[in-house]
């Protein structure tokens, strides 16, 4: 197992993987499968968002295939460069609870510690607690919690804001 940035190179799979998520855990993604099927020649977009400036995706590979993501958004505003969000966290369920994901946070810490960042944020759905629990082991604070968040057809869901100082 290893962890390792992304970048354009590894578009096709990182979409493959991408759209897993969306069928898997719905709930945790405000992008929903159908919306990802219907881009416009998605791997050259995904191609391009994977070597952009203000955002990393680390990779986590189990055999040399692609079983894990996350993606580190650095602040644009002058102000704010300071402070990144954690976004779409996934790992494959047959690789959960492995270590893989700690080993992905380890990387991007690394790598946001070496950009001189002082706060990473993440949000997560209150009721997923493995997910939360992930969280708070890394070391994030929970600093505030959105109350329906996220309307979905038939129910709102909350989201619980962590923080991580550096």
């Amino acid at each position: 197992m290893q962890a390792r940035e992304l970048n354009g190179a590894d578009a096709s799979y990182y979409f493959e993987l991408r759209l897993e998520a969306l069928l898997n855990n719905p709930d945790a993604f405000i992008t929903t499968y159908e919306q990802e099927k219907q881009r416009v020649d998605p791997i050259k977009t995904t191609a391009e968002r994977l070597d952009g400036e203000d955002s990393r995706t680390f990779g986590l590979f189990v055999d040399k295939k692609l079983a894990g993501v996350l993606t580190l958004v650095q602040e644009t505003h002058p102000k704010f460069r300071h402070k990144a969000s954690i976004v779409a966290m996934y790992i494959t369920p047959d690789h959960r609870r492995r270590g893989g994901a700690e080993l992905l946070f380890k990387e991007t810490i690394q790598f946001a510690k070496a950009i001189e960042l002082e706060v990473l944020h993440l949000s997560v759905v209150t009721d997923n607690h493995p997910a939360k629990n992930l969280y708070k082991k890394i070391g994030f604070d929970t600093y505030g919690v959105e109350r329906k968040a996220i309307k979905l057809p038939s129910r709102y869901l909350d989201e619980e804001h962590m923080e991580l100082f550096l």
